[in-house]
């Protein structure tokens, strides 16, 4: 089984380098961008020993005390 984990900031926090991509992106001619937001992805390889409802409780867990930082950071997991 593997999970992904999408991490961005949340839409209160002002995401510096995501700006900057959206500047440079503007400034090489892409046009019909209104904004750029940056984030992390996570892959992780899980036990098949794990059933799926175990397997969403275990990530989320990773992803709320370890991948993320809960103060400025959301989360979203997939588990297939």
């Amino acid at each position: 089984m593997k999970a992904y984990v999408y991490v961005s900031l949340k839409k209160s926090v002002l995401d510096p380098q995501g700006k900057t991509i959206h500047g440079a992106l503007q400034k090489m001619g892409y046009k019909g961008l209104d904004g750029v937001r940056q984030g992390k992805y996570f892959e992780l390889d899980l036990a098949s020993s794990l059933t799926k409802p175990e397997a969403e409780a275990e990530v989320t867990r990773i992803a709320s005390t370890v991948l993320t930082n809960p103060v400025i950071e959301e989360f979203q997991i997939k588990v297939e």
